[in-house]
Order: structure tokens, then C-alpha cells, then sequence
């Protein structure tokens, strides 16, 4: 099941290399999102900006909890912030890679085949509880996240630029879900639990729902070339050798103290998270709080452990940053 919205010009694939935003601009827009949102969201501030710091810096993200506190609400939001495309991609048992990446199919007028793209040709991809689909279909989504790129039938297709894949996960009703294969789950930036309102926060959001729901009203502080030249700005923060030594030395220590630790592409990650946070804060280059401040989202859920404890990435990524020195 799918649905799509969003501006032709967010539909459209970018090719050429935008021109970076100053650093303070990249920081207005930025801040401009979270407040949007924060329209609709209420209580998960650090939540909303670690969303927007994997969109900055060019990747996905898992959230996963329990049903009905928001995930589909904030991925939602986000993207009405941007002015692009969206499409929500609702993952069940019967789904197929097809109803994902698209389909060639034979028009009877031209006698040829003509591709009809599926949802995940948008800028921001909506996956709906993508653990209710099996492993196959699932992984229908491993090219795209990775490369930025469709190959149906031996032809490859771009995406849009900016791309980006926020996907839900049910935290309960085990038995009628499929896990995700460390492949899948290695490819997404960070993965972030939302948790339940205080009283006095469901209050506030209770208040904003009467008569009517604040997202329908959302409208768009930015757009996608914004985003991508913010991205630019991201990609272009100093992050000097003391400090990839110290995401390395992060990564070394989750490797030694667990069954499967961090992979490079998370080291990868962390550090392209810390530059975005970098840039969040109103910097140009990295300091070490940027990578403490972003290793708990960006490694915790690609570390395994041998007796299959949930919670232990969290542990030894706590315990990694306790541990490991700072230069």
C-alpha cells in the first residue's frame, strides 16, 4: 500500500553539485525545520533534531517503539517542513520489491515497455512498519539507501537528491513481525526510540488535536534545494585527524567488547553526523562532544551481542564513551 504528495520540482532528480549555505544560513534553515515540526510533535525535541542531523548528512533513519506515539506523525511533518515529495510506503505480509521500486509494464499503443516508478522515487521515503514485510521485500530497499539508485530489470534509475528513508519498526506483536537483516539495519544512519509523553506534554498535544490535527495545517519552511546546498554545507565541516581517531578508537572498542560491533559504514555515519550536528551548533568543523552527542544513535543498533540482549549496544556504546580517551 502507497501514497505519494509533494512539488514537481521535489520530484525531479538533481544532478549538479549545489553551492554550500554559509554555515550560519545552514543553521537557520535547520533550526527553521525543527521548530516546524515542533508544531505538530510535541516533547521530542532531541528526537526531531536527530532526524534532520542523518537527512543533513545524507542518510536514514530507524525509529522504532511502541504504536501510537508518533513515528508516522514525525516523518510526516518533517517532510511537510521541506517543500519536496513524499511517499509512504505501508509495509505488509502480501508486499512486493516491485510495489517499492516500480515496475516495467507493456503499453499496448507503443508496443513497448514503459517503467511506472514506485514510491521510493520520492525525496523522502515514509516505510510504515517495515518489519511486518518479509526479509525479500525488505530488501528491496538496500540499493536505495545505499547508492541512491534502482536497478529494475537490468536498468538503473536514479533517485532524488536529496533521498532520504525514515522507516517505523513495531516494538511489540513480535511473533507477527520479521527482524531486520543486519544488512538493512547497518544501512540506516541512526535508530531512535520515541517513548511515551509525560502528562503535562500529552496534555499539550491533546489540546492541539481538538477539532482538528495541526499537521493538516503545516506548510513548508524550506525547500529542496536549500536542503541540498545545507547538505553541502555539512559535507564541507573540518573534521581534523584527533577526531576521526577518536570515532576509530569508538568503533575499535564496540568491535572488542561485543559479538559484532560497529562497522565502517557506521564509523562513516558517526562522523557525517557529527559534522551535521557541527553545523547545527553554528560550526564549521567537528569537535569531539559532536561524536559523543551522536554515537548512541548512530552505532547502539548495529552492535550485537552473543546472548541477543536489545538493549546491550546501548550499554557498550555507553561504556565505550566512558572508556575511550578524548584527545
Amino acid at each position: 500500500m502507497t501514497d505519494a504528495h509533494g512539488s514537481d520540482a521535489g520530484q525531479r532528480t538533481q544532478t549538479a553539485d549545489p553551492a554550500p549555505l554559509s554555515v550560519d544560513a545552514a543553521a537557520r534553515a535547520s533550526n527553521a525545520i525543527i521548530d516546524n515540526v515542533e508544531e505538530v510533535i510535541v516533547g521530542h525535541h532531541d528526537e526531531i533534531e536527530h532526524v534532520l542531523t542523518a537527512v543533513l548528512a545524507d542518510g536514514h533513519v530507524l525509529v522504532e517503539d511502541v504504536p501510537g506515539v508518533g513515528k508516522t506523525m514525525l516523518a510526516r511533518a518533517l517532510s511537510r517542513s521541506i517543500d519536496c515529495s513524499f511517499s509512504r510506503v505501508q509495509f505488509t505480509p502480501d508486499l512486493l520489491p516491485s510495489d517499492i521500486t516500480g515496475v516495467n509494464v507493456f503499453n499496448q499503443k507503443t508496443r513497448e515497455f514503459e517503467f511506472q516508478p514506485g514510491p521510493v522515487f520520492a525525496n523522502f521515503v515514509l516505510g510504515d512498519e517495515i518489519n511486518r514485510a518479509p526479509p525479500k521485500t525488505q530488501s528491496a530497499l538496500l540499493e536505495a539507501m545505499e547508492e541512491g539508485q534502482v536497478t529494475v530489470d537490468g536498468d538503473t534509475r536514479p533517485l532524488p537528491d536529496p533521498f532520504t528513508v525514515v522507516a517505523t519498526q513495531n516494538a511489540v506483536e513480535g511473533g507477527r513481525t520479521y527482524e531486520l537483516p543486519m544488512a538493512e539495519v547497518d544501512r540506516f544512519t541512526k535508530k531512535i526510540h520515541l517513548g511515551y509523553p509525560d502528562q503535562d506534554e500529552e496534555a499539550k498535544m491533546l489540546d492541539r488535536v481538538v477539532g482538528g490535527h495541526p499537521i493538516e495545517e503545516l506548510e513548508p519552511v524550506t525547500d529542496v534545494e536549500t536542503v541540498r546546498r545545507a547538505r553541502a554545507t555539512v559535507a564541507n565541516a573540518t573534521v581534523n585527524e584527533p577526531v576521526r581517531e577518536y570515532a576509530s578508537r569508538l568503533a575499535g572498542y564496540t568491535r572488542e567488547h561485543a559479538q559484532l560491533g560497529a562497522s565502517p559504514r557506521g564509523s562513516i555515519a558517526l562522523l557525517r553526523s557529527a559534522q551535521a550536528r557541527a553545523v547545527l551548533d553554528g560550526r564549521d568543523y567537528v569537535i569531539p562532544d559532536d561524536v559523543q552527542s551522536e554515537a548512541p544513535t548512530v552505532l547502539a543498533h548495529r552492535i550485537r551481542v552473543a546472548d541477543g540482549d536489545a538493549d546491550a549496544g546501548a550499554r557498550v556504546v555507553a561504556e565505550a564513551l566512558e572508556s575511550v580517551r578524548v584527545d
